[in-house]
């Protein structure tokens, strides 16, 4: 059985930092691109970074430069290290992993739990 935990997260003053951390653990054949998804009460789920095999990054412009994403293809996790954070960063934040999951399977999407990020005023 695949599944994806995340770690971290919890209470922040603004301008302070969090890590969170996400592991895929069972075997698969292959794990693509793997993100970092936040939403807030009320708002839909967004992307925050997404990290390619090759270690190609993104981010959107609302946290770039203040978020950055790294992975280990070796032990299967993916790190969301979050710099001066905001309260408007306050948010559910799911880690994604697109996993193919044997040699003959077809990609999916596969979430965590998501683990909750609050950042006070």
């Amino acid at each position: 059985q695949v599944l994806v935990v995340e770690s971290g997260g919890g209470l922040v003053q603004a301008g302070g930092s969090l890590r969170l951390s996400c592991a895929v653990s069972g075997s698969v054949f292959s794990i693509n691109t793997m993100g970092w998804y936040r939403q807030a009460p009320g708002k839909q789920r967004e992307l925050v970074a997404s990290i390619t095999r090759g270690n190609i990054a993104n981010y959107p412009e609302s946290v770039k430069g203040r978020f950055t994403t790294a992975r280990d293809n070796g032990k299967k996790t993916v790190d969301l290290q979050m710099h001066s954070l905001k309260p408007e960063d306050t948010a559910v934040y799911y880690c994604n992993a697109k996993i193919v999951p044997t040699l003959w399977g077809s990609e999916s999407d596969y979430w965590g739990q998501g683990t909750q990020v609050t950042v006070s005023s």
